[in-house]
């Protein structure tokens, strides 16, 4: 990777950074203005004890979900992505798998660059067809669509639909990742957690996604591949095109294309 790429990928970090924080500031003023209004000027009589104890009520049921989602996404969609993603929802069950496939469509491993500025293109797409299907399927075709359907029908998209969603997208997050010590420790701690602590605990019920996440990860840090760079592949695997620390060489498909100039965009 040459000296004008870093400095246009350094560009975009600061840039999709300084817009990223914006657009979600103004987001949560937008959210928070219908609330702040009822409050403030329609007469509810809703006082600050009844709000703080709402707010507490909130953090203590899905204040866990603040940090282990971040958590979560981060390795696959990089810094850009987070911000389209949080900003537009539905991440792991639209955005997540929009991303592993754009990554695999490519062959770009999550974290890397390419597999960054994949998932930026791929929530990009996803969201102009989450649009497009919400105008048409929705406002257009709303009513008359949920008339003809079989209640059947529906229920068992209700039933089904998410689980397939998620088995898709772990199969395909394991087949992205490619390590299989680390596949073996979350498969091992998640069964722990779902089949043994929960049912000895209930009370954990709520916060065993969390407890899962956070132990696989420090169980990661702890059990990588210690022969391995800190960015590089493992000891015997062929480095990746898209590992940004192995510049790809002149007729590698994965190497840079020159910035065009003045000179080559008149010829």
């Amino acid at each position: 990777m040459n000296a004008e790429h870093t400095a246009a990928l350094r560009e975009f970090d600061t840039t999709t950074a300084r817009w990223g924080r914006l657009t979600m500031i103004a987001g949560l003023l937008f959210a928070l203005a219908g609330p702040a209004y009822l409050v403030l000027f329609s007469g509810l009589d809703v006082d600050q004890a009844r709000i703080w104890t709402a707010l507490i009520a909130i953090a203590g049921t899905f204040g866990v979900l603040w940090v282990v989602e971040p958590l979560t996404y981060y390795p696959i969609l990089g810094q850009a992505s987070m911000y389209q993603a949080f900003m537009i929802g539905n991440i792991s069950n639209k955005l997540l798998p929009s991303a592993l496939i754009a990554q695999s469509a490519i062959g770009a491993r999550p974290g890397t660059r390419r597999g960054e500025l994949a998932a930026v293109m791929a929530i990009g797409g996803a969201a102009v067809v989450h649009l497009v299907s919400l105008l048409v399927f929705v406002g257009v075709l709303g009513t008359w669509l949920v008339s003809v359907v079989p209640a059947d029908v529906i229920a068992v998209v209700q039933t089904f639909i998410l689980p397939s969603v998620m088995g898709a997208v772990l199969v395909q997050a394991i087949v992205s990742t490619r390590n299989l010590r680390m596949t073996l420790v979350a498969g091992a701690v998640s069964a722990l957690v779902v089949f043994v602590l929960v049912p000895a605990v209930p009370s954990l019920a709520f916060f065993g996604t969390a407890i899962a996440v956070l132990t696989t990860a420090v169980l990661a840090w702890f059990l990588r591949d210690r022969t391995a760079g800190p960015s590089g592949p493992a000891a015997g695997e062929p480095a990746a095109a898209d590992d940004p620390a192995v510049p790809a060489g002149p007729g590698d498909p994965a190497a840079p294309v020159p910035p065009r100039t003045e000179d080559t965009a008149r010829g």
